[in-house]
């Protein structure tokens, strides 16, 4: 099971490259509105989807594992805000930041539920797709 955590993982790093990258070439056809939203989905999202993975994959390492979801929800966040500006790029931040925080403590509670990790996934996975789709006919 721990294997599958680490591919899982590495999957949302990946379409979170991918929707980077299609989202840079278009940067300049997406308003301010929409690009708050997707500096809040790539770096909440993320942050919420690791802080969950890593806790369930290491359970007594609480307080490193907030570290590492809310560096790297600040992180992501901030890249994907500073597409656009330095608003959209502290409202990522800070998203990350807040989803970084969260994110250990609901994977605690949650406690190995396989099915709420499916769901965070789809609910993710979902997320990119949905942000791509806007994205293209914005």
């Amino acid at each position: 099971m721990s294997q599958w955590f680490g591919m899982i993982l590495y999957g949302n790093f990946v379409a979170a490259f991918i929707a980077y990258m299609y989202l840079y070439k278009r940067r300049k056809l997406i308003g301010f509105h929409l690009g708050m939203n997707i500096a809040m989905i790539t770096g909440g999202g993320l942050a919420f989807v690791t802080g969950v993975i890593l806790i369930n994959q290491f359970p007594l390492h609480y307080i490193e594992i907030t570290i590492v979801a809310t560096f790297i929800g600040m992180m992501i966040g901030s890249i994907c805000g500073g597409l656009f500006d330095y608003q959209t790029l502290l409202t990522g931040y800070m998203n990350g930041l807040l989803m970084g925080l969260m994110a250990p403590m609901v994977g605690a509670a949650a406690s190995d539920s396989l099915i709420f990790l499916l769901f965070l996934e789809i609910f993710i996975i979902g997320s990119f797709v949905v942000l791509l789709w806007s994205s293209k006919y914005a």
